[in-house]
């Protein structure tokens, strides 16, 4: 199997999550500086949206970063294809949608596609559709999320065994021990989002990042699954709002008016949470501290190697 880092010229094998309206060019070109894989959230924004902040991050970054295409959420998929392929972005994640219409062409073009996946036979269809590395995401993951409810320490090592293709852990990893635990279960790797939200190179909010250093182990909620469309955020007075009105009977189309990229925006940019959300995974209960990108990045992979090197020693001597 090839190894992540390889494949994508970066030095860590870790990446940045999309973070859909809330993605920019600070935080993505941290994260390629510090070895890891930044990436530029689509979402729904326009093409031109996404356009000025990819030139920004090439203006803040000589490394590679990704683009992550919602595929059925953003309105601009087929645009957002050509516009990466005009920039030359090495690596593309597709989610959300049918990666396969968009492998091939990205391919000629020399891009690296990333797929994101929840079910082994996403998996499969994914690998058999021609891409390059998966993101199995675990149901503890920040965010839009799989009705599915499968877990990271159960689904990695199940499609890790059925693909041949690199497997990278996303959801409830946010530390040394998540990585070294993901690389266990099978994965080449992981994507962070929540953790990355926690960091000094991060323009969000300053009630954000408290909310985050300041949660415990039950500080999430889910919302939508009365309606087939599920979200993990934390709890606040408008996640209750929403949650209150499932229990009478919410309409899809209200609730996805109610959770749509203005509300994310009111929460994580302007820390409003009485009309906005905050998203996050459960790894929030485990964030302590606000470091820089390159610490937190630095600070996973000496403790992951450190941390194996102390188990085969353990086990070694038995």
């Amino acid at each position: 199997m090839s190894y992540v880092h390889e494949l994508l010229s970066i030095k860590y094998p870790i990446i940045q999550g999309g973070m859909g309206n809330i993605s920019n060019a600070q935080l993505t070109a941290a994260v390629s500086n510090a070895g890891g894989l930044g990436t530029l959230g689509s979402g729904t924004m326009t093409p031109e949206q996404v356009e000025a902040i990819i030139v920004e991050t090439k203006e803040k970054t000589d490394k590679p970063f990704a683009v992550n295409i919602p595929i059925n959420v953003s309105p601009y998929t087929e645009e957002l294809i050509q516009l990466v392929i005009k920039h030359k972005i090495p690596v593309v994640s597709l989610s959300a949608g049918n990666p396969a219409p968009y492998i091939k062409l990205l391919h000629e073009h020399h891009i690296k596609v990333i797929v994101i996946v929840a079910a082994v036979k996403h998996a499969k269809k994914a690998e058999e559709a021609g891409a390059d590395i998966l993101v199995a995401e675990g149901f503890e993951a920040a965010g839009i999320n799989s009705n599915l409810e499968l877990t990271t320490f159960t689904l990695i090592p199940q499609i890790s065994r059925q693909v041949s293709i690199p497997v990278l852990a996303a959801g409830g990893i946010g530390d040394g021990r998540g990585l070294a635990a993901a690389l266990m279960l099978g994965a080449a790797g992981v994507q962070l989002g929540t953790r990355l939200i926690a960091t000094k190179d991060a323009p969000f909010h300053s009630a954000y990042k408290t909310r985050l250093l300041e949660a415990d182990d039950n500080e999430t909620v889910i919302l939508g699954r009365s309606v087939g469309q599920v979200r993990r955020v934390l709890k606040s007075s408008y996640a209750k709002q929403i949650i209150d009105l499932e229990h009478q009977g919410l309409t899809v189309e209200k609730y996805s008016l109610m959770t749509s990229e203005d509300h994310h925006i009111n929460g994580a940019i302007h820390g409003d949470e009485e009309n906005g959300f905050m998203n996050s995974g459960q790894v929030a209960g485990l964030i302590e501290d606000i470091p820089t990108v390159k610490e937190l990045l630095d600070g996973m992979m000496n403790d992951a190697r450190a941390l194996m090197e102390e188990h085969l020693r353990q086990f070694t001597s038995l």
